[in-house]
């Protein structure tokens, strides 16, 4: 795997006495959030740089591609510097003055006339827990707008309301990384780690070593299914079916934990009848796995004595992600693999701080620490905390899609954006774009221009990674410290301090008096006291001594709960909950006018819509372009040859994309991913349909027709 991983150990280059400021800081793309020096090189016409992995428990000191090239974003050219303003559609100069007045002027105008939820906020998975945090209580405090999500909700919205049903509480992993080793079978379920998350691979790598056997699901060939043992390649969207398959065969083998099932859960039977009442021929025929590998799946798990399931978006961002990703926590309950060492669940996180960002009050349903904000005492504490009256705080909103159609119906007329790319990552997004081009006022602050920047009123020039001290929680659960390697160069502000400013305008300046990321983490640590995601006993004292605590952490002597389960679920009763799932189609069907499946995804190079990624001229060099995988026989059906410009379309709209011919991947299913905009935008194509439960949208299954863009005769 290392030619694929891009790994890189390199001795600290103070060593050599090489020149230039060294900035310790940790890659702001993925959830692993691996550590890092880098080191600046001046000389007469330009400064160059290095990058050196630094020691840390989450990724034992490996970069891949992506992180040993995340300075070129953060320190190239393209950086927005100062406030711009739209006029006569061109972007102008203002000072930050300027800026401000326009965003009172039109903030409070708005409101005065439609009412305080006229004006939306909507933020991002990367941001800091500081930022997420202050994001929420400015939402509520300063504008007290109930509108607010962010663009975490298309990423582990899936998981986490499973987990809290199932256990009683979210947090990706249950236990820690350096147990992957000694899980003696793995399932890695719509995940492709090899490509998304390549630091961890080594984990899987020493399990295969000390005799794990790994089974992959997944409609492609990946990174991750050739290092499998068994790769089920599932039709899209039928995964939930798929593991009621793999119960039925666990149930009726006895490869159930009755002492567990019966001291530690209650549901069990219920699942149970359910899963007789099934066919495993049937199961094989509507999600394309023969019977006898769904058979050798579930006995491999079932055999094996300690065992780990890890799940990501190919399961989850499904219109019944929730519902599929319970199925699989019920196969972790009925085994009894979780608690214990070498045992348990993980929902592999996408963005950097896709844990911690939705877990103090980003999201539209939950104040600071999980709490939620339709709970009468979670409100009362957290208007103790911030100084207000709880009737003061605005209820529930919506989700991030579900605030697309309050933009587009013009129920939402003033939209502030933060660090998020809505018009790229939103599914249908001609509608998404249509709707923010009605707004009276967008205001977008970002490091980078998005395709959604293109659009704004107002953009606001934002601080990177290598400029913002915060915190970050990796995809284990673990608080991590990321401190500024340099200052903010020209007229750039920090993210929390745009924030703390506009609160000062519309005259709540006292709720957000903060002159450091670590005062706002103080009150965060408050906020976040007794609830589920309790991060009070951790400090920015603590996190320097230790390299990161993992949550719940109820008091400063508290080590941080390193594994989740040993004892009780975090249910009242401290049972887990099993629950019966039907087996379920996916709400968009091929048909004759639209005859393959569409399933999205990402490639190693790039990053969410590629806004930072394409900026590094290493990775853009790397994918340049995007394409669609398709089988050599569905291609030369449609008279398609490799490396052809095609146009794929679906009920909401059409792209071009090159094609790229490949056996790695199902007949019925075609593959594109969602790193690019404008033309090659895929989720101008992709389905807005929800879960019920999460309000996911179904990115990874709609039907499309492929044809050549130019048709010789």
């Amino acid at each position: 795997m290392k030619p694929l991983l891009d790994i890189m150990k390199r001795p600290d280059p103070a060593a050599f006495g090489l020149p230039g400021r060294v900035m310790d800081t940790q890659c702001p793309f993925c959830s692993v959030q691996c550590k890092m020096q880098i080191i600046e090189h001046p000389s007469e016409d330009r400064m160059t740089y290095s990058v050196v992995p630094k020691p840390n428990a989450a990724s034992e000191g490996r970069l891949c591609v992506k992180g040993m090239n995340a300075y070129q974003t953060a320190l190239n050219g393209d950086r927005l510097s100062y406030p711009m303003a739209k006029v006569d559609g061109e972007f102008v100069r203002i000072s930050w003055e300027e800026a401000y007045r326009l965003i009172h002027t039109n903030f409070t105008g708005v409101q005065k006339q439609y009412g305080f939820d006229a004006v939306g906020v909507y933020g991002g998975g990367s941001l800091t827990n500081e930022t997420a945090y202050l994001l929420g209580k400015f939402a509520r405090v300063a504008l007290r707008t109930k509108y607010i999500d962010y663009n975490g909700r298309f990423c582990m919205s899936a998981a986490a309301s499973a987990g809290n049903k199932a256990f009683g509480i979210d947090r990706g992993l249950t236990n820690q990384l350096s147990e992957i080793p000694l899980a003696k079978c793995i399932i890695l379920a719509g995940t492709n780690i090899a490509e998304c998350q390549p630091t961890l691979m080594p984990y899987f790598e020493r399990a295969k070593e000390n005799g794990a056997y790994i089974i992959a699901i997944d409609p492609r060939n990946t990174g991750t299914t050739d290092m499998a043992d068994l790769h089920l390649r599932v039709k899209p969207g039928m995964d939930a079916a798929l593991v009621n398959g793999m119960l039925k065969v666990l149930i009726e083998q006895g490869y159930t934990d009755e002492a567990f099932l019966n001291s530690r859960t209650k549901g069990y039977e219920q699942v149970k009848e359910h899963v007789a009442s099934l066919e495993l021929e049937q199961i094989a025929d509507i999600t394309g796995v023969p019977a006898a590998q769904i058979r050798q799946a579930a006995e491999a798990f079932g055999k094996a004595p300690t065992g780990m399931v890890f799940t990501a978006r190919g399961v989850e961002q499904q219109t019944d992600g929730y519902m599929a990703v319970r199925n699989f926590l019920n196969m972790v309950l009925v085994t009894g693999k979780i608690g214990k060492e070498g045992c348990g669940y993980g929902a592999v996180t996408g963005q950097a701080n896709g844990q911690g960002g939705r877990e103090h009050g980003q999201k539209a349903d939950q104040l600071p620490g999980y709490r939620l904000i339709e709970n009468p005492a979670d409100r009362a504490y957290i208007a103790e905390v911030w100084g207000i009256d709880a009737e003061e705080l605005p209820g529930k909103g919506v989700s991030a899609y579900e605030m697309m159609e309050k933009v587009h119906a013009q129920e939402i007329r003033v939209l502030f954006l933060m660090g998020s790319n809505p018009i790229v990552s939103n599914p249908n997004a001609n509608f998404v774009e249509e709707g923010l081009r009605k707004l009276d006022f967008l205001v977008v602050a970002d490091m980078l221009m998005s395709e959604t920047a293109r659009l704004a009123d107002l953009i606001l020039p934002i601080s990177s990674y290598i400029e913002n001290t915060g915190t970050i929680t990796n995809l284990e659960g673990r608080v991590l410290l990321r401190e500024a390697g340099r200052e903010p160069e020209g007229e750039v502000k920090h993210d929390w301090q745009v924030l703390c400013d506009v609160a000062e305008l519309l005259g709540r300046g006292d709720k957000f008096s903060f002159a450091s990321a670590e005062q706002i983490f103080e009150e965060l640590r408050t906020a976040s006291r007794g609830g589920l995601a309790d991060y009070y006993g951790i400090t920015y004292d603590r996190l320097r001594k230790e390299e990161g605590v993992y949550w719940p952490c109820p008091s400063p002597e508290h080590p941080g709960e390193k594994r989740l389960f040993g004892e009780s679920f975090a249910h009242a009763d401290g049972k887990a909950e099993l629950t019966p799932v039907e087996n379920h189609f996916p709400k968009e069907q091929v048909s004759e006018d639209f005859p393959l499946y569409l399933t999205t995804g990402r490639v190693l190079s790039h990053y969410l819509t590629g806004v930072q990624t394409r900026r590094s001229h290493t990775l853009a060099a790397r994918s340049f372009e995007s394409f669609v995988e398709i089988h050599p026989k569905t291609a030369e059906r449609y008279g398609i040859g490799d490396t052809e410009l095609v146009k794929l379309e679906s009920k909401r709209g059409s792209i071009v994309v090159r094609s790229k011919l490949s056996s790695a991947i199902r007949e019925d299913t075609v593959f594109v991913p969602m790193h690019w905009g404008d033309l090659q935008n895929v989720n101008k194509i992709t389905n807005q349909a929800l879960d019920p439960t999460c309000k996911m949208p179904g990115f990874k299954v709609c039907a499309v027709k492929v044809e050549p863009l130019v048709r010789l005769v």
